[in-house]
Order: structure tokens, then C-alpha cells, then sequence
């Protein structure tokens, strides 16, 4: 990477959509907040190339040179998330077309299909224009390949690449039928013409198809970024290579093996709650991003980069609520305390037009005299001075998390329809994060060397070298808290028999034969004075002894919680959802005979403690979230105000502090 030490700051810009005076004010005002890095031509292409094989770039290069001579960085974007109008006028079997079988038209962003040779080509073409001309541009520092990989499609295309997947992934025939268990309603397939991808159908869909179609479009999309990164690298190997992940269960991508295939894992999240679930889910998704790191090359540091998030505003369902002043700088900030290189927005500018025109900006439409681009000089100052900061969080906690398992959630047929791998990631999540216990996620197969605590959330499908993972490292001495819906089922979705928690029975030394659903506002009274939500269990023990217990109802003095010994380690199981203080203590009981304890004990609720450091030394990052003042113990020097702290640091309602630890 072409670093020059700063952390990246900056955001989407669009230079596109306004005249060329606008362009000078706007790195006018980039250089005020000092901005260090903008995303150029995400959804340029109609520009770029107005007409097949006619190229327009010299505006692109006055942008450029115009950054440069200004000293700020570009992420140079293939355009390739939004074709132009000729290309689907020219392509229309290059259109996407849904699980209803209607072929959706040009009018939006996304109108392609991944696996159509037409819009690949012309993808290819386009990558090489931008490579041939800017490889080796002074203002380049990273390429940004296409933008949130997600699309999928039922067209021709696609089921004839969904076949040739099929036949790669299971061989035969025969291996396939049984993977699916296809005897089940009369689906035996003769013949891979017969087979299709998971259209709109008359009831349920086949659980093991689905699974593989999510994998089939993970892997398509990936074939479709590797075909851009290597027309990049090929051009000049020494720029790095992204693309921003989306997150959402709905997203047929499986982060963690990307990570194999970007030099920087970069996400773009925008949080969805307005409380302090919103600061919940910021925490959750840097952890995600440093997780997924940790499957790069092996000699790269696991840091990333947070691509997008709204500077001002929290998109929630039906409304768009506007942030509090200097909570844009804190939920900045605590993207950099979990690893983030810096902090990116979308977007620089808000448009006066587009089908976005309402969207977050740096630059609202009220322009710089505003209280946002205020907040983001503010914020940029604060970002150049935490410069020094280095080295990964510091994390005895491993949080499993798994693609597939979310995906196989989706199937209808499940005894409930509120069944989330993700939710319950996030639940387990919350918990340890009010709990002050800092954790790294693990995909199944990760070392744990180092992580004396692993928590697995629903891990529904678990084969049985994701059996032998949990296993091991509890018969090796190691602590495990595991909950419902883990271990249920193999790769191919199909159930472990003999009883529920299938694969992780012995390690748990606990039968589950029945379970029982609940429904949305349905509680269930544990002994211990809690609640249960979502799902509870019949439970039997096997080795296993009882920590709680249901308090009412059919399962009243049954197990809910248990403990067992296992070789040299304990393993826990969870058969309910606890409420989050429940959760947090049960949590905390787990992690105490594990040895691990929170960063920073003596924090106050509502005050986020997490410690980056390395063989450059430790920084101490603390974010009040709450409304009022918070003293936290604490010695070092405030990289924020310079401030020498000797015994506490005293932080306002909404502060941040960032302490350099003393050494030694």
C-alpha cells in the first residue's frame, strides 16, 4: 500500500455529477477537514464510456490531478455495479431475472447477472481502460473493484453456470441426489438438464439446492472480482486491490473466504438501530471486518478498512433519523479501535438529484457553512492525530461465525421463522460487549491458540471437522459456551440423528429430544431470575450438570443451561436466548474460570473500553456512549488533546479520549 501514515479519511466522491467548478471547491474543502482518501467513479461507466468502445476520461484526469496536486489519495473504482443504457439496450439476456422468472429492466443500479458472458467481457474491457491509463496515476493508492457484490439471478446464464458448479462441487449425479436427499418428493434427478436454480415454486423449496445456489453465488461473484483484480495487478502489481462487502444475512457472499482474494478487507455498514444498538452493531461489525481479515495472505496484518457509513444520518425502517451532535466522531473512532485503517463515507457531496439525493453526506445540501461539515473538520483533525496508532485489539474471546450456517437458516421449512444465525451472533455479541469482554470472530477451522473462551452461536451446520473444532479445543483445555441450533445439521443440511445438539452431543453431554419454539412475545422464566426468548429445549443430561433451570410451564425444573466437563476443558450449552443481562452475566461466569476478563474492569455501563496494541506499544480507546459525565481509571497521554493522564480520565457525555499506555 502506498502509505504515507496517515488513516484514511474521506469518502465516496462523484465528481460526475457536478461542473468543474464545483470540483475545485470540493477539494478545497477536502483539504480543510484533511481528507486523505476518496472512492472515484463507483457508478461512472455511462460516462466513462458513453457509447460501446468510446472512451471519455479526460475529466477523470483533471479529478485525479486535481487530488494529487492536493495532496489527497484515490481509491479508483471499476464502475462495473452499473452498466450504461446501451450495454442492456445491446444485452438484454445480460439482465437480471428474479425467482418469478420476470427479467428486470435497466432503470436502477445492479441491472446485471454475474454469470452472462456479455456483461463479464464488457466488465473486462472496461477494468482495462482504467488499468491501461491509471496503474500508474501519483494519486492512485488503491483500486476499488466494483461495489457491494450481492446480485444474484434465475436467468438462462446462470442455470446453465449453476449446472457446471453442481457437477464440480458433487461430482455425480448420484453424490448429488444424496446430498439433497432427493428421494423426498419425488426429486430424483437423471440428468443435470433437469435441474434448475431454486425458481418461484408451488411450496418449499429443496433446503440442500438452496444451500448450493448461496454457494454457487458466492463463488460467481468471486470469479467475477478476480476477473478485474487480475487485469489490475496485472498492470501494476505493487496497488492494492478491494471491494466493499455489504453485510446482511441476505448477502450470497462468504466474507471470510474473500479474504483470501482482496489485499484489504473493506466493509460498509450503516447501523440500523437509533438507541444504543446502534453503537452494538458498529462494535459487531468491525469485529466481523477483523475476523474475516485474519483469512488474508499470512504475512498481511488483519486490519481493514471501514469503506462506507453514513456520516450524519441512521437509516432505520421507514424513516431517517439524524445523528446527535459528535456521535459521527465516536462511532468513527470506535471503527478505529477495532482495526479499521480509518474511516470512509458515503458519500463526500449530497446530489442534487438521483434516486439517493436524501442520502448522508460530508457535504449536505446546505453545503460547508452546516453543522456535519463542522463535525467532519472536527473529525479529521481527530483522525490525524491517532496516526500512531497500531497493532490488532486485544481479544481472548473467539466468536464463531459462519456463512452457510446463516444461509441454511433461510429455509422456510424451519420450526420458526425468526431462526438468524446472525441475530444469534449478535445476541452472543452484545452480550460479551456490554460485559466489557473483548472477542475476535472465528470461522470454523480458525486456530484458537490464545482464545481461552470460544462462543458459538447457532452454528446450525457443523460436518465433522466443525465437530472435531469445537471438540478439540474444549478436550484440550479450553472453554466453550454453545447454544441452540448449533451442531443440528451436516454441510448438505441434512439432520444429525439421535437427537439434538446432533454433531456436539458428546462434547456437551447433553440430548436434547424435543424443542420448542417460542413465539414473538413469548417469555419463559429461568430459576437464575431471567428470561428466555425465541426457542427452549427438553434437555436431557448425559455427563452434563444443570447451572439453570426453566421455572414455569411444560419444561418447569428442567434443564436450560448446562455445564459439562470434557477432557481437560468445560463446555457449556445454552438452550434458550437469554435476555441480555442474563446473557451478559451467564457470559461473564463463563468467561471467569476461563481466565479471561473484561479491558477495562472498572468502566462504567455505557462506557466502551478496547485496547489496540503491538510491539509499538498499547492505545486505550474509551467512548461514552451514555448522556452523562463518566470517570474510567486510566494512566497515559490523551492523543485527542495531549491531555497527561495520571489516575482516571474524565470523559463527557458523548466523549472519547484515546490514551497511549505507558510502557514498562
Amino acid at each position: 500500500m502506498r502509505d504515507d501514515g496517515r488513516l484514511f479519511y474521506g469518502g465516496d466522491y462523484n465528481p460526475e455529477q457536478w461542473p468543474a467548478e464545483v470540483w475545485r471547491q470540493d477539494v478545497e474543502l477536502m483539504r480543510r477537514a484533511r481528507v486523505t482518501l476518496v472512492t472515484v467513479g463507483v457508478f461512472a461507466w455511462s460516462r466513462l464510456e458513453p457509447e460501446p468502445g468510446r472512451y471519455t476520461l479526460d475529466w477523470l484526469d483533471e479529478v485525479l490531478d486535481l487530488l494529487h496536486d492536493a495532496g489527497i489519495r484515490v481509491a479508483l473504482a471499476t464502475p462495473t455495479a452499473s452498466p450504461p443504457p446501451w450495454f442492456s439496450l445491446a444485452h438484454p439476456d445480460a439482465l437480471p431475472v428474479t425467482a418469478d422468472g420476470v427479467r428486470l429492466h435497466h432503470g436502477s443500479r445492479d441491472t446485471y447477472c454475474a454469470a452472462a458472458p456479455a456483461y463479464r467481457a464488457a466488465a473486462r474491457r472496461i477494468t482495462e481502460v482504467l488499468a491501461d491509463r491509471y496503474a500508474h496515476h501519483p494519486a492512485l493508492a488503491l483500486w476499488h473493484v466494483h461495489n457491494e457484490y450481492g446480485t444474484t439471478c434465475h436467468c438462462p446464464h446462470a442455470e446453465v453456470a449453476f449446472r457446471r458448479w453442481l457437477a464440480d462441487r458433487h461430482g455425480d449425479l448420484d453424490t448429488l441426489n444424496d446430498a439433497w436427499t432427493t428421494s423426498f418428493w419425488s426429486q430424483h434427478y437423471t440428468d443435470w438438464a433437469q435441474i434448475g436454480t431454486p425458481r418461484a415454486t408451488q411450496y418449499l423449496h429443496n433446503p440442500g439446492q438452496l444451500l448450493d445456489f448461496r454457494r454457487f453465488w458466492s463463488d460467481t461473484l468471486l470469479a467475477a472480482y478476480t476477473d478485474q483484480r487480475d487485469v489490475l495487478r496485472a498492470a501494476n502489481p505493487d496497488v492494492p486491490i478491494t471491494t466493499n462487502y455489504v453485510l446482511g444475512d441476505w448477502v450470497p457472499v462468504d466474507h471470510a473466504r474473500w479474504a483470501r482474494e482482496v489485499d484489504l478487507v473493506a466493509i460498509d455498514h450503516y447501523p440500523s438501530a437509533v438507541d444504543l444498538g446502534a453503537e452494538e452493531q458498529t462494535a459487531l461489525a468491525a469485529d466481523l471486518a477483523r475476523g474475516w481479515a485474519r483469512h488474508g495472505a499470512p504475512d498481511r496484518a488483519p486490519d481493514w478498512l471501514l469503506m462506507e457509513t453514513a456520516p450524519n444520518l441512521i437509516y432505520t425502517a421507514g424513516r431517517m433519523h439524524t445523528k446527535e451532535p459528535g456521535r459521527m466522531l465516536r462511532q468513527s473512532v470506535a471503527h478505529v479501535a477495532r482495526g479499521s485503517r480509518g474511516a470512509l463515507f458515503f458519500q463526500w457531496r449530497a446530489p442534487r438529484g438521483g434516486a439517493e439525493r436524501f442520502h448522508s453526506a460530508l457535504v449536505p445540501h446546505a453545503g460547508a457553512d452546516s453543522r456535519v461539515y463542522r463535525e467532519a473538520v472536527r473529525l479529521g483533525q481527530a483522525l490525524d492525530r491517532l496516526a500512531e496508532v497500531r497493532g490488532t485489539v486485544a481479544a481472548r474471546v473467539a466468536l464463531a461465525w459462519d456463512a452457510a450456517s446463516g444461509w441454511a437458516l433461510h429455509h422456510p421449512g424451519l420450526p420458526a421463522e425468526r431462526l438468524h444465525h446472525h441475530e444469534e451472533v449478535a445476541a452472543a455479541h452484545r452480550a460479551l460487549w456490554h460485559a466489557g469482554l473483548a472477542c475476535d470472530v472465528a470461522v470454523p477451522g480458525d486456530p484458537l491458540d490464545g482464545y481461552p473462551l470460544l462462543v458459538v452461536p447457532a452454528l446450525y451446520l457443523a460436518d465433522e471437522a466443525t465437530a472435531g473444532w469445537v471438540r478439540d479445543h474444549v478436550h484440550g483445555g479450553g472453554h466453550a459456551l454453545v447454544t441452540y441450533l448449533s451442531g443440528v445439521a451436516d454441510e448438505h443440511a441434512r439432520i444429525h440423528l439421535g437427537g439434538y445438539p446432533g454433531a456436539l452431543r458428546d462434547v456437551l453431554g447433553v440430548r436434547v429430544e424435543e424443542f420448542h419454539p417460542l413465539g414473538d412475545d413469548e417469555r419463559v422464566a429461568l430459576t437464575d431470575g431471567g428470561t428466555g426468548t425465541v426457542w427452549a429445549e427438553t434437555v436431557g443430561l448425559t455427563g452434563a450438570q444443570a447451572v439453570t433451570g426453566y421455572a414455569g410451564g411444560v419444561l418447569a425444573g428442567q434443564p436450560a443451561v448446562t455445564r459439562h466437563t470434557y477432557g481437560a476443558g468445560v463446555a457449556w450449552y445454552v438452550s434458550t436466548r437469554p435476555d441480555d443481562a442474563t446473557y451478559r452475566r451467564l457470559l461473564t461466569e463463563a468467561a471467569t474460570p476461563a481466565g479471561v476478563t473484561p479491558t477495562c474492569p472498572d468502566a462504567p455501563d455505557g462506557v466502551e473500553a478496547v485496547r489496540r496494541g503491538g510491539d509499538a506499544g498499547s492505545w486505550l480507546f474509551l467512548l461514552n456512549h451514555t448522556d452523562r459525565p463518566q470517570t474510567v481509571p486510566a494512566t497515559g497521554v490523551d492523543l485527542l488533546t495531549d491531555a497527561t493522564v495520571t489516575d482516571a480520565v474524565h470523559l463527557p457525555a458523548g466523549g472519547v479520549a484515546v490514551l497511549r499506555e505507558p510502557t514498562g
